[in-house]
This record gives structure tokens, C-alpha cells and sequence, in this order.
């Protein structure tokens, strides 16, 4: 199993884990950074600290419920894929986020906002990580392990760098394309039907999910234009 870390297969599942999980988890950073604002700045960084490290566990049990899931009940990647379809057209598609997150005033309160706000909005994270690691438990604990702590105190360049080069979100919505179609290939009820064209689906899903997200930020800026 550890050995399988190692491996060409097992170093670009990490990679792909990383890359989805930045890209998918800059709400979950503002968020964080909303609920500890009012605190002094030792209380402040205890409850990032405390935060993450709740944000982690609760990942990691949302991860492992899912990954037991996919490999248990039949039909469940085929869900799962057409879900990072859609999250993939989401994370490029042009649309306000809004925020309704309260800062807290003192710490406990700061780390149960950033737990439970995580875990919520951190499930599209989970869906596309474990599509990364194709249900590899290991792989995705070394992935959440590698990621949070990255997010949570990068999240501020991360940000930047994304809106400086928005190019960044489509790189990362043609993974998620290409990972939903993995996991609809390999469900049991379409793995005879798409494996002999397993390849041209996977690009098919590709462009599925970024041309519907170029139409869709086209239709919102002629709708800003008028």
C-alpha cells in the first residue's frame, strides 16, 4: 500500500488531489478567514490552527464514508462522476459567491464556525478527491494531509493568483471533467458500454464541462453588458 504512494500512478493521483483541492477550496478559505477576523491575533491563529485541524478529521471521516460508499454500493461512480461534472462547470462558470458567515468574537465559537462551515462547503472537495484517488483510501488521506494545511495558510496567494490568471480554473475544471469521466467509465452498469471508447469520452466530458462554462460566461456578460 505504501509502496503504491510511490508509484507513476499513485504520484499523479496525489497531484491531481492537490490541484482539485486548491482549486475548489478558495470559499472555504474566505470563510475562514471571515469567522476569525474579529479575534485578537493570538486567539486568531489558535483558531486557525484548531480549525484545520477539525477541518481534517471531518474530511477524512466525509472522505472515508465515500470512498466505502463507491466501492459498495453499485451505481455510486457513475453519481459521482456526473456530480464532478457539474462541479467542474460550476468552478469555471461565472457566478457570485456571497458569504453569510459571522465573525466570531471569541475562540471556540471561531472554531466550530470554521469546522462546520469547512465540512459543509467541503463536499465537492471530498467528491473530487476520491474520484482523484479512484476510492484509494491511503491516497486520499495523503492528499487532505498535503492540501488543508496549504489551503488554509496559502489561501490569500491562492486567491490572487487564480483571479490574476483565470486560466487556472479552466485547467482545473478539464480535470475534473476528465476524472467524472473516469469514474463513469468504471461504474459496473457503463463499463461495457464506454470502455471501447473510454478515451474519446473522457475528452467528450472535457469539453462537455468546459464549453458549457465558456456559453455560460458569455450569456452572463451580455447580460451585465445590457
Amino acid at each position: 500500500m505504501i509502496l503504491e504512494l510511490f508509484s507513476a500512478a499513485g504520484l499523479l493521483a496525489i497531484a491531481k488531489i492537490i490541484v482539485i483541492d486548491i482549486l475548489l477550496a478558495g470559499d472555504n478559505a474566505i470563510v475562514i478567514g471571515m469567522a476569525a477576523k474579529n479575534l485578537q491575533e493570538k486567539h486568531r491563529k489558535l483558531a486557525i490552527f484548531w480549525g484545520t485541524f477539525g477541518a481534517i478529521a471531518l474530511r477524512l471521516i466525509m472522505a472515508f464514508l465515500f470512498v466505502e460508499a463507491i466501492n459498495n454500493i453499485p451505481g455510486l461512480r457513475l453519481v459521482g462522476g456526473v456530480l464532478l461534472l457539474w462541479i467542474g462547470y460550476k468552478l469555471m462558470a461565472a457566478n457570485e459567491s456571497s458569504h453569510n458567515i459571522e465573525a466570531k468574537s471569541n475562540l471556540r465559537d471561531a472554531i466550530i464556525t470554521i469546522v462546520i462551515a469547512d465540512g459543509i462547503m467541503g463536499i465537492d472537495n471530498v467528491i473530487g478527491v476520491v474520484g482523484a484517488a479512484e476510492g484509494n483510501m491511503m491516497l486520499v488521506l495523503v492528499g487532505i494531509l498535503i492540501t488543508v494545511p496549504i489551503i488554509i495558510w496559502g489561501s490569500t496567494m491562492f486567491i490572487k493568483l487564480i483571479e490574476k490568471y483565470p486560466v487556472i480554473l479552466f485547467f482545473g475544471g478539464g480535470i475534473l471533467g476528465w476524472i467524472g469521466g473516469e469514474m463513469i467509465h468504471v461504474d459496473q452498469y457503463t463499463f461495457d458500454l464506454i470502455d471501447p471508447i473510454s478515451l474519446p469520452f473522457k475528452i467528450a466530458c472535457i469539453i462537455l464541462v468546459v464549453g458549457a462554462a465558456l456559453i455560460q460566461r458569455k450569456l452572463t456578460a451580455k447580460k451585465a453588458d445590457n
